[in-house]
């Protein structure tokens, strides 16, 4: 391997496992706000998101040179944004953490593996075994508290999954990562106001709730999903689904670093699936791909 394609390489894997982390976070701040009854689902997406769009535009002020031109994201990748954050939020009123990750991330990798299909992206067997392997550690991690969801929760959340498959497929194609998060946030601004004035009537705030919002905004979701933008560049799209799987474990590990939980025989089997069905996606198609170069010669 060269030197520049092993850069490459520790540049996308970096950033892949810091988005995820960030993505994992921003979970446990939502829940730990909405949960205890700090803020309402609306005032949670209002803050969050122009957190992030703040945040992020002092970042890009900060770094931006002046005689490169920059990307500006795009409505869709907006539209896709303000979509999956707004129906999150109301998601979690109705639906516990195991059954609404289950419906988040397995519409999240059924949209990217939809689209992928439609474009005509065929998948090997391996890549085929290691998605159901990893979907299954899931399913295994969270199945002794899935419950049956509501009917408005399991859909709020499946919108929220396939929103954000969407940009996924669209952040593949930064070619600057930063301006395009920032301005994706910026753009959602108009949809921000709307949204607080539709729901001025059931404001609920408190400073903790503002504040898991900003963190949220700012931090796990401006940040992570520049630093998500970045990894795409460097994953297939069935990749970028995958790896996605293994946001609810490393929120597990959260729970047992933070909270004191202790770690159950159940936790280790389920990211040994995980983390061995994403291994599976990740170097299937390498292989297939030098197995076909050998046979050619």
């Amino acid at each position: 391997m060269k030197k520049g394609q092993q850069s490459r390489l520790i540049k996308t894997l970096l950033c892949t496992i810091f988005s995820l982390i960030a993505f994992a976070a921003n979970s446990v701040l939502c829940r730990l706000a909405l949960k205890e009854g700090e803020i309402d689902p609306s005032s949670f997406t209002v803050v969050r998101l122009l957190a992030g769009a703040i945040v992020l535009a002092v970042i890009l002020k900060m770094t931006a040179r002046q005689d490169v031109k920059q990307s500006r994201g795009s409505w869709v990748a907006a539209l896709m944004l303000f979509l999956y954050a707004v129906t999150f939020s109301f998601a979690y009123l109705s639906l516990d953490t195991g059954t609404g990750a289950l419906v988040l991330f397995g519409a999240v990798q059924f949209t990217i593996v939809l689209i992928g299909f439609f474009r005509g992206n065929k998948l090997s067997v391996l890549e085929w075994l290691g998605m159901a392997i990893a979907f299954g550690g899931l399913v295994y991690l969270v199945l002794p508290g899935v419950t049956t969801p509501s009917v408005v929760g399991f859909v709020l959340m499946a919108i929220a999954g396939a929103a954000w498959g969407i940009y996924t497929i669209i952040g593949r194609g930064s070619s600057s990562p930063l301006a395009d998060t920032a301005f994706n946030f910026a753009r959602t601004i108009p949809l921000v106001f709307v949204l607080a004035i539709v729901a001025i009537a059931s404001v609920q705030l408190s400073m903790e709730g503002i504040l898991l919002a900003a963190i949220s905004g700012g931090v796990a979701s401006g940040i992570g999903y520049t630093l998500w933008y970045t990894a795409l560049g460097g994953l297939s799209a069935t990749q970028a689904a995958v790896v996605q799987l293994a946001v609810p474990i490393i929120a597990a590990f959260g729970g047992v670093i933070f909270v004191a939980e202790s770690v159950s025989q159940r936790l280790l089997i389920s990211v040994a699936l995980t983390l061995g069905g994403i291994l599976m996606v990740t170097l299937g198609r390498h292989f297939f791909m030098r197995l076909g170069h050998s046979s050619n010669t």
